[in-house]
C-alpha cells in the first residue's frame, strides 16, 4: 500500500512538472513569436494569430487573431488570407461578412491554397458574399478535386449528375464519385453505387 502511494505521488509530481514546463515553453514561444510579429515578420504574425485563435500560450481572443491575420494577409501570406476569410465567414472577432470572406479566400485561392479554393467553391454554389455562379463553383471544386480532396470530388460529382454549372454527364459524375469514394468519402461511395445501379 505504501509502495502504491509513493508511486502515485511520483506520477502526480511528474505530471505537474511536465505541465509547468509545457506552460513555460508555450509562454516562451509566444514571447518570441510576438517579438518577430512586431518586427513585421509575416509568418510570425500569422502564427501569433493562430495562437490567439486557439488560445495557445495566451487567452483565446478572436479579435486579436483577426488583427494579426490581417497584418500577415496584407503581406500576401496565403494561409493568413485563408484564416482571415474563415473569421469573416464565421463572424469570429468581427462582424460576419461573407463578401470579405470571399475576397480573402480568393486571394489565398489564387496562390493555390486548396482550403480557400474549396471554400470559394462553396460560396459560389450558395451565393454567399458574391453572386451565385454554379460554373465558377465547378471551376474551383475541380481545382481542389484534382488535388485529391474527397469532398470537392463528391460535390463536383453532384454538379455533373444534376448539370449544375456544367453539362450534365452521368459518366463524369460517376468518375468523380468513384474518386471521392477511393479517398474515403462514404457519400461518394453511396452515389457511385446508385449510378452503377441505374
Amino acid at each position: 500500500m505504501i509502495f502504491l502511494n509513493t508511486s502515485l505521488t511520483s506520477k502526480i509530481t511528474l505530471f505537474l512538472t511536465a505541465a509547468i514546463l509545457s506552460v513555460s515553453a508555450l509562454a516562451a514561444d509566444f514571447n518570441q513569436t510576438q517579438h518577430l510579429a512586431y518586427q513585421g515578420d509575416a509568418k510570425a504574425q500569422f502564427n501569433l494569430g493562430v495562437m490567439y485563435k486557439k488560445g495557445e500560450g495566451v487567452h483565446q481572443d478572436y479579435a486579436k487573431a483577426a488583427e494579426w491575420y490581417k497584418k500577415s494577409a496584407n503581406q500576401g501570406l496565403a494561409d493568413a488570407q485563408y484564416s482571415l476569410g474563415i473569421l469573416y465567414n464565421n463572424g469570429q472577432g468581427m462582424h460576419q461578412d461573407y463578401a470579405k470572406a470571399a475576397a480573402w479566400y480568393k486571394k489565398a485561392a489564387d496562390q493555390d491554397n486548396a482550403k480557400a479554393q474549396y471554400n470559394l467553391g462553396v460560396m459560389y454554389l450558395k451565393g454567399e458574399g458574391l453572386r451565385q455562379d454554379y460554373a465558377k463553383a465547378a471551376v474551383w471544386y475541380e481545382k481542389v478535386a484534382n488535388q485529391g480532396d474527397a469532398k470537392a470530388q463528391y460535390n463536383l460529382g453532384l454538379m455533373y449528375d444534376a448539370g449544375l454549372g456544367v453539362r450534365q454527364n452521368s459518366e463524369t459524375a460517376k468518375e468523380w464519385f468513384g474518386k471521392s469514394c477511393d479517398n474515403g468519402n462514404q457519400d461518394g461511395c453511396n452515389k457511385y453505387q446508385q449510378l452503377n445501379a441505374r
